[in-house]
């Protein structure tokens, strides 16, 4: 077994601290992974609190994951020591079903075993997130990530990043097409950029006027002010395609009015009910879609790298020692960091020595 030392959620109630626990040692098939950067996301101050009421503990959050390879299995033929990978929300799915076979392992039948707050496959051993020092996944569900790229910033692109490349590659985003992006937070920083460099000409729509110069920063060709009615009344069926990133509930009529006959609204934010209702009539006249999308699966996340490193992109980020964690989630209750918290697990190694 390989030691590890990491910070831990022990309830909903408590600070994380500091958390020693054992992870396996390096199969045929794995990748060991020292871990440099971890992302902090939204949804990792949901599972510490269990805002959701599913979490597992101890917990050991951090599904954004950056470091540097230090062993394989004797199988391994994508990495090897030296290389740079990620891991981003999951580790393993069943392989098996319909979904895993068309490379969508995010939507497993089965459900894909998360990279915390879960189980591993067959066992009752909780799986243990990127708040740590040390990670061992099998290669399938890993990353290659080219060193040209900012590694600190690399970090937000394996949540916050495909979960907006995904929807906007699925529903075919591209030049001549005009893309909105509802919401200019860690996920919607991510939707301008990519929709950007995928072509489209890119509106921000938010409620504040005060994010327009960044979104224009960003990439954002246009911004709506989604308050201002005569301005959304001037956008009125013109859209391609909606990127709506906000992650509470709000009513989604207005932004359904911006789409042309037969496109589609993409929910990427909101993980609860919808309200106010939508209106039947607005999806009916036009031929309208409202649809959901999660994450990538492990090819399209590879693609999506790929994609960053031709293009240079990456997440605007504020880097934070782990000893700090605990002020970061406070920070991002009042939605205090643009855009992503990463954390220099250098701070974790120091820490433990």
């Amino acid at each position: 077994m390989i030691h590890v030392h990491g910070y831990a959620a022990h309830d909903a109630q408590s600070p994380l601290v500091p958390f020693t626990f054992e992870r396996r040692d390096v199969g045929p098939h794995d990748v060991q992974i020292e871990i440099l950067f971890s992302g902090i996301c939204h949804s990792d101050l949901h599972q510490a609190r269990n805002d959701w009421r599913n979490s597992l503990y101890p917990m050991v959050p951090g599904h954004e994951i950056i470091g540097r390879v230090v062993k394989v299995g004797a199988h391994v033929t994508k990495l090897k020591a030296g290389d740079f990978a990620g891991v981003g929300c999951m580790v393993d799915s069943c392989r098996q079903c319909s979904a895993c076979h068309e490379g969508l392992e995010q939507y497993c039948e089965e459900g894909p075993t998360l990279t915390y707050n879960g189980r591993e496959r067959g066992s009752e051993q909780l799986t243990f997130g990127g708040y740590s020092d040390q990670i061992v996944v099998e290669e399938h569900f890993t990353v290659k990530v080219p060193a040209t790229l900012d590694l600190k910033a690399v970090a937000p692109l394996l949540c916050a990043g495909i979960t907006t490349y995904s929807p906007l590659r699925h529903w075919k985003v591209g030049p001549g097409q005009k893309v909105g992006v509802i919401g200019l937070g860690g996920l919607g920083h991510m939707g301008i950029k990519f929709a950007k460099a995928l072509g489209a000409h890119v509106v921000m729509i938010t409620t504040s006027p005060g994010k327009g110069k960044d979104a224009t920063r960003l990439g954002a060709d246009e911004v709506l002010i989604s308050r201002d009615a005569d301005a959304m009344a001037a956008h009125k069926a013109s859209f391609d395609f909606l990127l709506n990133t906000i992650p509470v509930p709000h009513d989604l009529n207005p932004y359904v009015n911006l789409l042309k006959r037969d496109k589609t609204m993409a929910l990427v934010g909101v993980l609860t009910e919808l309200e106010p209702p939508l209106s039947g009539g607005n999806l009916i006249m036009g031929r309208k879609s409202v649809a959901g999308s999660s994450i990538g699966g492990m090819a399209e996340t590879q693609e999506m790298i790929d994609f960053c490193a031709e293009h240079n992109i990456v997440s605007d980020v504020e880097i934070v020692p782990i000893q700090s964690v605990n002020e970061a989630y406070e920070r991002l209750l009042k939605n205090d960091v643009k855009y992503r918290f990463v954390i220099d697990m250098a701070s974790l190694r120091q820490e433990a020595a």
